[in-house]
């Protein structure tokens, strides 16, 4: 018998229509299906480290003592200079003799803002409700004590009483919306009655109460590794200094007595590639609670030219 293959249907038949119309994208779906399985297997194929660099520093900050004397003589018009490389946030270390007033207006003018401000230790007594109102009206978040000095941490049982006293700094800044925090150097990490200090600071005080503002440069110098910092004390650690060192000081993890800082300063650097893994730190940045990250240079030779090769290091930065 002879057959002949079946006359294509007759299109002008609108049931014939509807049917071409319904195999067409029956085979389309079909296609796209298999189109996204193909990419979804591949994206599971690919290295880790392609969905680990996905993150960048959105607001990327700067701690005004790198330009400090610059503040000294021209307060607003180094605010507009920092702007303008690019930063976004930046950090008091003094408001060189400015009202709250004025501050917050040269802030507005330059198109910044100041989450944090660093305020010595000898203000945390009697007159840091002060300290708290022009903190509140300038619209800082955060409150940093950066510092203690030497003659007082060499007194017996120093960081037992910094601690108590940031846990009382802390209450009142919580009632003004305001979190406390303490900024490390180098001598936080070597141990004072067979404990470090850091240590002590972070057990001791409330979590809610006290936070730190880990200074990624001085806690490397000290042979501490970051990562294990934040891995102990998950969400303690809001803030960041972000600066570079030239080396690493030998044995530092074993230390039993801190050097002298000024023997450390030569070797802080722009923020850039050396031995300080910045986007193996910022990888980290969900665990230990990273919001701001500030850029700092101690004794910069060219402050804006420092603080432009920085920024233009973490802007690129992947992690």
């Amino acid at each position: 018998m002879n057959r002949t293959p079946n006359p294509e249907p007759n299109l002008m038949n609108p049931m014939n229509l509807i049917n071409r119309l319904e195999r067409t994208a029956m085979s389309l779906n079909r296609r796209s299906f298999l189109g996204s399985l193909g990419a979804g297997l591949a994206m599971a194929a690919a290295p880790a480290r392609v969905f680990a660099q996905s993150h960048r520093i959105e607001r990327l900050g700067m701690q005004l003592y790198t330009v400090r004397d610059a503040m000294a003589k021209d307060f607003d018009g180094t605010l507009a200079k920092v702007a303008a490389l690019g930063y976004k946030e930046v950090e008091f270390a003094g408001y060189f003799d400015k009202t709250p007033q004025q501050v917050k207006a040269a802030l507005a003018a330059s198109g910044l803002t100041a989450p944090s401000t660093h305020i010595p230790y000898d203000q945390l007594g009697d007159t840091f409700p002060k300290v708290i109102e022009a903190s509140t009206i300038i619209g800082h978040q955060f409150i940093v004590n950066p510092w203690i000095d030497e003659a007082v941490r060499k007194q017996p049982g120093a960081w037992t009483r910094a601690a108590e006293t940031f846990n009382k700094a802390g209450a009142l800044t919580q009632k003004a919306g305001i979190q406390f925090a303490y900024h490390n150097h180098h001598f936080e990490f070597v141990p004072v009655d067979g404990k470090k200090p850091l240590d002590l600071i972070l057990e001791t005080c409330d979590p809610k109460l006290v936070k730190i503002e880990l200074d990624l440069c001085w806690a490397a110098a000290a042979g501490q590794d970051p990562v294990a910092w934040f891995d102990k004390y998950p969400g303690r650690f809001p803030l960041v200094h972000v600066k570079g060192l030239k080396k690493l000081p030998p044995d530092a993890a074993k230390w039993t007595v801190a050097p002298p800082i000024e023997t450390l300063l030569p070797d802080v650097a722009d923020v850039g590639p050396g031995p300080i893994d910045w986007a193996r730190i910022f990888a980290h940045a969900q665990t230990a609670g990273i919001t701001h990250y500030f850029v700092e240079h101690d004794q910069p030779k060219a402050p804006f030219e420092s603080l432009a090769a920085s920024a233009r290091y973490l802007q690129d930065l992947r992690f």
